[in-house]
């Protein structure tokens, strides 16, 4: 993909720079406390919940468009800015919306992706820069757009620089509440948590725009197409000590759902874990902290930022052992100029331990280049 164009690349850093010192560095606008068990309602849920710090909708998957294999990433993301909820002007940035769009097109071993951030004023009515509904899954930056459907698609419409994403997602299994019916302790204590579910098994719909050119996506199938959906909210995730995370979302071959994580330290000690295993047509299965290891391999090296990342990895798990391993070392995101971050976010296979492929999915690693902050 072609370098951002600088003057547009140093306008939204300064933005963003004036809006998080306004918003006093993500201060919050109370003590965080402990995350209360909660029912969660359906679609309700599915909307944006902009008192709480942090949110996100997030979409990754794989698809097959002419032939061709792909990995795909989607994630739009709410802050809250402490420092402006008492301002009463219609056009008081109360939140900040920023939107993330990745395409690994795994045949040209090259990675695209693009990024925005926009001020929203914290209420649902629509117009203006951007928005999120309350009531059901609607976000929007511009034209880039995540929705639910009278239908009951997920519509994805990303307009990227130089690609572009435009995906349906239909269910094919029911919802996955993550944790304890939907609160996933992320630290020690209590307060650490978010409320947390998944949509596992999708499948994915629709067209890929590459070098000019609309692809539609061949017809998916578990080997050929999947996609694995996120949507977490929360006034505190990192445990103290944590610098970032190790997380995978795997849809199996056979239907099963896998979900690991650990909160890992500067030392690359675990701080923290958790996940949930889900055979096809079965119950689900929780894991607890200490009821996962994740035990790093081959490590690649960015040229971009020098963050090293481990590519492949054992991951053991009550529901067994594995190894994951990237399908393309190069899938480094730089979301400087939004969200701040610098994270590593790809498309990977997973494998029995005899090395059979089982499955295939998402790894995310955040926190190797410098504290993740949220």
């Amino acid at each position: 993909m072609p370098p951002p164009r600088r003057p547009a690349l140093r306008a939204r850093r300064e933005v963003l720079a004036a809006l998080l010192a306004a918003a006093g560095a993500g201060a919050l606008p109370r003590t965080a406390a402990a995350l209360p068990p909660v029912a969660l309602r359906f679609p309700r849920d599915l909307g944006a919940h902009p008192d709480f710090r942090t949110e996100w909708w997030y979409i990754t998957g794989h698809a097959t468009a002419g032939g061709r294999p792909f990995g795909f990433q989607l994630t739009f993301f709410r802050s809250r800015i402490a420092g402006t909820q008492a301002l009463a002007s219609r056009l008081a940035a109360r939140q900040l919306l920023f939107a993330h769009a990745a395409l690994t097109d795994l045949q040209g071993r090259r990675l695209l992706h693009d990024q925005r951030i926009a001020r929203w004023n914290g209420t649902a009515a629509t117009g203006g820069p951007a928005e999120a509904a309350t009531d059901d899954m609607r976000v929007r930056i511009g034209d880039w757009s995540l929705a639910r459907g009278t239908d009951g698609l997920y519509r994805a419409r990303l307009p990227a620089d130089g690609f572009a994403l435009e995906l349906d997602f239909a269910e094919t299994q029911p919802l996955l509440l993550q944790g304890d019916a939907g609160l996933s302790r992320k630290g020690p204590e209590a307060r650490q948590a978010s409320y947390y579910y998944s949509l596992p098994q999708l499948a994915p719909r629709g067209a890929l725009v590459l070098d000019g050119r609309r692809v539609a996506l061949d017809a998916p199938s578990p080997r050929t197409g999947a996609a694995w959906f996120d949507h977490e909210w929360s006034d505190e995730l990192l445990a103290t000590g944590a610098v970032g995370w190790d997380w995978i979302g795997i849809n199996l071959f056979d239907g099963s759902a896998l979900t690991a994580f650990r909160l890992r330290s500067r030392e690359g000690g675990t701080v923290w874990t958790g996940g949930s295993w889900r055979p096809a047509g079965g119950a689900l299965q929780v894991f607890g902290n200490g009821d996962v290891a994740f035990v790093p391999g081959r490590r690649w090296t960015s040229p971009h930022t020098g963050a090293a990342y481990p590519v492949e990895w054992q991951v053991r798990t009550p529901a067994g052992r594995f190894v994951l391993a990237a399908l393309q070392d190069d899938q480094e995101l730089d979301s400087r100029s939004s969200t701040g971050a610098v994270y590593w976010e790809g498309v990977s296979d997973l494998r029995a331990s005899d090395g059979t492929p089982v499955g295939r999915g998402y790894l995310e690693m955040t926190g190797y280049l410098e504290t993740l902050r949220l």
